[in-house]
């Protein structure tokens, strides 16, 4: 039993996401068996994958964000203006997808130069620029167009948002899963070598290949779904819908930044302690306009995600999606007061988010009871974030 004990506690098993996932399956199960069996048939986690997408890739930088003590409200009008932006140009101007989307990533540099200087430089706290930034991006969303829905065409473009032709297929979608269970495996192996090394006591092969097949098996499982669905009169099943491609690639680079860079370790020690991380030499104003910068490239990645999703472009394009980004990030383990939060929470809590939501649809529960519920939740997962931490004793 000793021996198990010491096991679990090197293995380093973050007990907060395995409830979080134990909640996730919790919620589909319960909305499985209210649904009549719907809820976990292949199309409907289809949809829920490519519709998480969205908020998702916002997600993994809003963890950022939140953990450097700031916060982005504006992170739904910003996209809608975009995404209105690069569709305006495509339909009214007649612009490539590449033109254009390199235009309405210049527009969300800008805004990201436009705030992360009011709050890095200036001092004004984030909430409040970004608030303001939340009601003129709505407005500016609305002027770009003149208030007209900018429909889209380009069939490549249309692919990005998933859809009828949307999916990489089977073939692909095996390999792909096939490279990262392999990553995953490797990963392991590579730890277990590198404690063996510097004489850090490690697990038994048994112990680290039972911790390890967790993630290959949810992996495989995945896939397995995605190339079980297959519209009517199309040839090949769906496989991995594009728009869960690109935030799966979004997560990874992510995840990197955060445990392999420098940049990564700077922001967990700003959020930490922003006055000790000065002290310290840590270019506390330069990192806050990076994280700016690296916002505005997400957010121009997820509004080109979004308007191809929706074939259009439109001004209710984002509304309500920063609340839905935070609830996720927040949903996530990310702490509100800073200092803490990880990628793979996101991803969790964005998944989360969209069952709630999906799940609720198919019962044809009204949208005002939905908000309600949603509000809820997310109260709940910061009064859990809260409970979580003082029974740790890492009260921030």
């Amino acid at each position: 039993m000793n021996t198990l004990t010491q096991s679990i506690k090197r293995a380093q098993i973050d007990w907060r996401m395995v409830l979080m996932s134990t909640v996730l399956v919790v919620i589909a199960i319960v909305f499985n068996v209210l649904s009549n069996g719907i809820f976990l048939s292949p199309e409907n986690l289809y949809n829920i994958a490519q519709q998480s997408a969205v908020v998702g890739i916002l997600a993994t930088v809003m963890v950022l964000i939140i953990v450097t003590r700031h916060i982005d409200l504006s992170v739904g009008s910003v996209m809608g203006f975009v995404g209105v932006l690069i569709a305006f140009l495509m339909y009214s101007a007649n612009w490539s997808w590449q033109a254009a989307s390199l235009a309405g990533l210049g527009a969300a540099i800008a805004v990201a130069i436009y705030q992360g200087a009011l709050v890095s430089f200036l001092g004004v706290p984030a909430f409040v620029v970004t608030l303001g930034g939340l009601m003129s991006f709505r407005g500016a969303a609305y002027l770009v167009a003149d208030g007209k829905t900018q429909p889209l065409s380009d069939p490549f473009f249309l692919k990005l948002g998933g859809g009828f032709n949307g999916g990489i297929g089977t073939t692909p979608s095996w390999i792909i899963g096939a490279v990262l269970c392999i990553g995953l495996v490797a990963s392991m192996i590579a730890k277990r070598q590198a404690k063996k090394a510097y004489g850090v006591p490690t697990n038994s092969g048994l112990v680290d290949f039972l911790i390890v097949s967790i993630p290959v098996i949810i992996v495989l499982t995945f896939v397995a779904v995605m190339n079980a669905y297959q519209i009517p009169n199309k040839p090949e099943a769906q496989g991995i819908p594009i728009p869960v491609l690109i935030w799966a690639i979004v997560a990874l680079f992510m995840s990197f930044l955060v445990h392999r860079t420098r940049f990564g370790r700077y922001i967990f020690a700003m959020g930490g302690n922003p006055d000790a991380a000065a002290l310290v030499g840590i270019p506390v104003r330069k990192v806050t306009m990076l994280l700016f910068f690296l916002l505005a490239i997400l957010t121009t990645i997820a509004a080109i995600v979004a308007i191809s999703r929706l074939n259009a472009g439109t001004n209710s394009l984002g509304i309500n999606s920063e609340l839905l980004v935070i609830a996720a990030t927040v949903i996530g383990g990310t702490a509100l007061a800073g200092g803490s939060g990880t990628i793979i929470g996101s991803v969790l809590g964005a998944l989360i988010m969209q069952c709630i939501d999906s799940g609720m649809l198919l019962l044809d529960i009204s949208i005002g009871t939905r908000y309600v519920i949603i509000g809820q939740v997310l109260i709940a997962a910061v009064v859990f974030d809260v409970a979580y931490r003082k029974w740790t004793g890492d009260v921030l």
